[in-house]
């Protein structure tokens, strides 16, 4: 997040429904401690206006004209100027083709748009944190992405530096694993789990959580039928 500790979650909402984007800034204009400071109708418009406020969320639609969700996403998580950006995908059709892509591309999450008032200001908290917005239960559907598909052995850059414990947290975080589960896997304490992940983020590029699990199977370090 941007400011101190009591600064306001700024959020970027982009979506090319102007009723969609109304419905959005209302419920998020109304909560203590969130501020939306734009609206964009595509990726290009984002970017710029990314680039403009820096909000610490950009919510952001898959399937826009001009430039969509994915090539915003990545346009954002390429720029050093908007590494404080946390873009979370919105989506009606759930874990679909676009959304993994987004998450290779650098999303730190994705939402359904009719998911519950009280869930979308959460994960607006969450991903403002710098936590992936991937539950278990989300994860283990990412995972069944990777059962339909060939088997893909692209190494993410800096793999193979990854230490035996930063390769082990990886691919406990890649089958769903909390912190606090990986910790007491590995009888270590949640702090030290998660300065593992941190590492093994940083070594691959990872920009968070989502996709540091993308990595792990992507490079083979687990597969879907090792769960």
């Amino acid at each position: 997040m941007n400011g101190e500790a009591d600064a306001p979650i700024r959020v970027l909402i982009v979506d090319d429904q102007a009723l969609m984007r109304a419905g959005f800034r209302a419920l998020l204009d109304a909560e203590d401690g969130i501020e939306v400071v734009g609206e964009a109708a595509n990726g290009r418009e984002a970017l710029e206006l990314a680039r403009l406020h820096t909000p610490d969320i950009a919510l952001v639609d898959v399937q826009m004209p001009v430039m969509t969700g994915i090539e915003a996403t990545r346009a954002i998580a390429a720029d050093p100027q908007l590494s404080g950006v946390h873009v979370v995908i919105l989506t009606n059709y759930g874990l679909d083709e676009y959304v993994f892509d987004a998450l290779r591309a650098g999303a730190a999450g994705f939402l359904l748009k009719d998911t519950e008032p009280a869930e979308l200001l959460q994960a607006v908290r969450v991903a403002a944190r710098g936590d992936a917005l991937l539950s278990p239960a989300i994860t283990r559907r990412l995972i069944g992405e990777f059962v339909a598909r060939p088997p893909d052995r692209t190494t993410a850059p800096g793999f193979e530096t990854l230490t035996r414990r930063e390769r082990e947290v990886s691919a406990l975080a890649a089958r769903g694993l909390t912190n606090e589960e990986i910790a007491a896997h590995m009888v270590v304490s949640p702090f030290t789990a998660k300065t593992h992940i941190s590492r093994a983020m940083t070594k691959l590029g990872a920009r968070d959580r989502a996709q540091l699990v993308v990595f792990a199977y992507e490079s083979g370090l687990v597969t879907p039928r090792e769960r």
